[in-house]
């Protein structure tokens, strides 16, 4: 896992998901930023891949690369992609930045076989503690913003995600908890200490279909 993290410019994140990505399988990355995974991925998994970006250097700097991609904002509606197209959808760190995240998720349950959705975890400790004692809105090097600035506008914990994802009947295949960004796997009171999270995910009625 060490090495897949230095080839993935040391995000665990990106290399969980590597690792749970099965070889040459048909992958969208919304939100792909200049390319890492997905280069990794049609690379080393033989993935037959495509990112979507709004950001026009990190657009430039997946066409660089050779990486296929569009420019576009996933805020914008996927209904003209076909149900099923995809093996998997991945949103990583974007959903605490969407305008509707829940409307995100679940189209891209419609359009992907699994879907990889990573966010930073706003329950964490530290978060909890900064707030209570400072009475200002926390950062940190993983958020670094500004109350002001910031891009994440729906802040959610690792139970909230929980929630939604049994409101919705969504079934998660697996969790993995991580305390930072660079840092290593979490087990204990994931709610708590964990700084991020990953959830591999599908539909419950698609996932019993194929059962």
């Amino acid at each position: 896992m060490r090495r897949l993290e230095e080839a993935l410019g040391m995000r665990v994140d990106l290399g969980v998901m590597a690792d749970w990505i099965a070889q040459g399988s048909k992958v969208l990355d919304l939100g792909c930023g200049r390319g890492e995974l997905l280069s990794y991925l049609i690379h080393h998994k033989q993935v037959r891949g495509i990112g979507v970006e709004i950001d026009e250097e990190s657009f430039l700097a997946c066409v660089e690369k050779g990486i296929p991609v569009i420019q576009r904002d996933i805020n914008l509606s996927l209904k003209d992609v076909e149900d099923q197209s995809f093996d998997y959808v991945i949103i990583s760190q974007t959903v605490q930045q969407l305008q509707r995240p829940d409307l995100l998720i679940l189209e891209s349950l419609r359009i992907g076989r699994y879907v990889i959705v990573s966010f930073p975890n706003f329950g964490h400790y530290r978060i909890r503690l900064n707030l209570l004692f400072s009475g200002r809105m926390p950062k940190s090097k993983a958020l670094p913003y500004e109350w002001y600035n910031t891009p994440n506008i729906h802040l959610m914990t690792i139970k909230d995600f929980q929630d939604f994802c049994h409101r919705y009947q969504i079934t998660v295949h697996q969790w993995y908890y991580f305390w930072q960004t660079r840092g290593g796997k979490w087990l204990l009171l994931p709610n708590w200490f964990a700084s991020g999270c990953l959830a591999l995910i599908s539909r419950r009625d698609e996932y019993e279909k194929k059962a």
